[in-house]
């Protein structure tokens, strides 16, 4: 069984920054992409960044040149930094994962989801 646990969020005002991390944790094989995603209060999640096992990053127009994304694959984490927060960025943060597990021989991969982290800026 494989988990993510995110970390990181609360409540900053506008143009503040926040450090998200997200460590993978259980029968891992190996991590394909990660990636964080968001949803906000009456909106469907969105993606925000992402980044492949090999260090290729993508990310949402409305967060590029103020977020990055990084990842730590000897300790299975992700981060997303956040610069020059702003309130459209308040939503749940969540942390995405393709995880390959090997379990008697067999190979499977899956996609897993954190639990989210709240982020709150204030005007």
């Amino acid at each position: 069984q494989v988990q993510l646990v995110e970390s990181g969020g609360g409540l900053v005002q506008t143009g503040g920054s926040l450090r998200l991390s997200c460590a993978a944790s259980g029968n891992i094989f190996n991590i394909n992409t990660m990636g964080w995603y968001r949803q906000a209060p009456g909106k469907q999640r969105e993606v925000v960044a992402t980044i492949t096992s090999g260090g290729s990053t993508s990310y949402t127009d409305s967060v590029k040149g103020r977020f990055t994304i990084s990842r730590d694959n000897a300790k299975n984490t992700v981060y997303l930094q956040m610069n020059s927060l702003k309130p459209e960025d308040t939503a749940v943060y969540y942390c995405n994962a393709d995880v390959a597990t090997l379990s008697m021989d067999i190979m499977r991969v899956l996609e897993i989801w954190g639990q989210g982290t709240l982020v709150t800026v204030s005007s």
